[in-house]
């Protein structure tokens, strides 16, 4: 148990409508089917505006940039293999009442109060400052060059007034610290551009840069080209879901009401039922987050791949916005680069909006598994996140102003996830065999997934760790 845990049980400090608290008195039977589950969904929505951003624009479409066609396998393996992971951490939490990082420190041995886990966990927050300031100044350029500010559109005055500008403005709209609010914001803010950028996909063979079957089948060949290694593994840590959406996506479940639905494990068949109805819930949700991911970074891919691999264009430093408006301009006109800025705006904006938020609650945690905060007194523990809120934002922004790289950040950020995920699956199978009621778990087919998922993501890690040490 964490410190400060002990308060949690002073009942004069709960708040009932906590979500973190599992009061009997608020369980509620899982609905059934898609039509009235419908409107349970959500944590997925947040989790995709946070991937559909520095990973699906800048990583995959630069990759794509590089390498043709030959890695397309790789987007799809990407999305694909970590969603079991994603599922069964998820599960744990649904049943438990408790977030990713407060079972991550279950995970001995210990350093401190830290479990070796949640040490890793706090390196590649670090890394994360890097890939948030290259988000935060992608999305500046943008807005710099539809509307610059004190002279060229790519000057540094500019692109560093519009970076400070979002920065206050993101703190301004998130400080509420409001589920709904994030929710509702990240919905709309991913789809419409995804839906614009997959129909641009879709229509490449009717304009100067098509591609035909051969070019998919070379992609689906399962071959890398030399020089694109480094590039695949970025991709892979930072497309789909990385270790860090996994590890947020529990706490946006919590905060949408599974867990307090589920209520406390009596061991009750009726706890148990409860239980997989809102697992069931999750899936769905789960499961429409990926068709949204994922298609939009197979488009991203293939038009880095038909448009901008052909011409040699390939995003880099501050010139990526530029470089990427091609994958528009060049298959529907001049015209369509203010569509692009406009769209990559928003995509990016969807990035920082999910990821504010979603940090904060982790830093938040985290400090409490240190016994600096008591994760269990509301007031308290939202004081703190508004805190994080306001500083996170701030800090992404200085490192971008420092570095002005953004391709660079974003991938270091992507590799750095990479070798989290590998911690992320221990984690994953320990909380597993140690806490989840066997009663809830998987059937076999998804148990295989998840053998599959964890044996692709740990070979990630190890590859990266050792490519890290230039030992491979």
């Amino acid at each position: 148990m964490s410190a400060g845990a002990g308060a949690a049980l002073d009942h004069d400090r709960v708040d009932r409508n906590d979500p973190y608290h599992l009061d009997p008195k608020a369980v509620m039977e899982a609905p059934t089917g898609w039509g009235p589950s419908l409107k349970h969904l959500g944590p997925g929505l947040i989790l995709s505006a946070s991937i559909v951003g520095s990973g699906e624009l800048i990583a995959t479409t630069t990759l794509g940039a590089q390498a043709g066609f030959y890695l397309l396998w790789m987007v799809i393996v990407s999305t694909f293999v970590k969603v079991a992971v994603q599922v069964e951490l998820a599960r744990w939490t649904i049943s438990t009442g408790q977030p990713a990082l407060t079972g991550y420190n279950k995970v001995g041995p210990r350093i401190g109060r830290l479990g070796w886990i949640n040490v890793l966990w706090l390196l590649m927050a670090l890394t994360k400052f890097l890939q948030m300031g290259g988000v935060i100044g992608g999305t500046a350029i943008a807005c710099s060059i539809l509307l610059p500010l004190g002279g060229d559109p790519m000057s540094g005055v500019s692109v560093a007034a519009w970076a400070v500008i979002i920065t206050v403005a993101s703190v301004a709209m998130l400080y509420s610290n409001n589920y709904s609010l994030i929710e509702r914001g990240a919905t709309g803010m991913v789809v419409v551009f995804s839906m614009l950028t997959i129909a641009i996909a879709l229509g490449l063979p009717f304009t100067p840069f098509p591609y035909g079957m051969d070019d998919l089948a070379t992609g689906l060949a399962f071959t890398i080209p030399a020089g694109a290694i480094g590039a695949a593994i970025a991709m892979f840590g930072i497309t789909g879901v990385g270790a860090d959406e996994l590890t947020f996506y529990t706490y946006w479940c919590v905060e949408k009401g599974y867990a307090r639905h589920v209520g406390p494990n009596d061991g009750s068949e009726a706890w148990k039922r409860r239980a997989k109805g809102w697992i069931n819930v999750m899936y769905k949700d789960a499961f429409v987050s990926w068709c949204i991911y994922t298609f939009g970074t197979l488009a991203f891919y293939l038009m880095g791949a038909a448009v901008l691999n052909p011409q040699g264009l390939v995003p880099r430093g501050n010139e990526m916005i530029t470089v990427l408006s091609r994958m528009y301009t060049d298959t529907l006109g001049e015209w369509a680069g203010v569509l692009f800025l406009i769209g990559a705006v928003v995509v990016l904006g969807s990035t920082v909006w999910a990821a504010i938020p979603s940090w904060s609650r982790m830093y938040v945690n985290l400090l409490a598994e240190m016994g600096v905060v008591n994760w269990h007194a509301p007031a308290q523990r939202t004081r703190w996140i508004r805190g994080f809120t306001v500083g996170l934002p701030i800090v992404w922004c200085i490192a971008y102003l420092t570095i002005q790289s953004p391709v660079l950040m974003i991938q270091i950020g992507g590799a750095a996830t990479g070798v989290f995920l590998l911690a992320a699956v221990v984690a994953v199978w320990h909380l597993r065999n140690t806490e989840t009621d066997p009663a809830i778990r998987g059937g076999k087919a998804f148990n295989a997934l998840l053998v599959v998922s964890s044996i692709a993501i740990v070979l990630l890690g190890v590859y990266t760790g050792l490519s890290a040490l230039r030992i491979v």
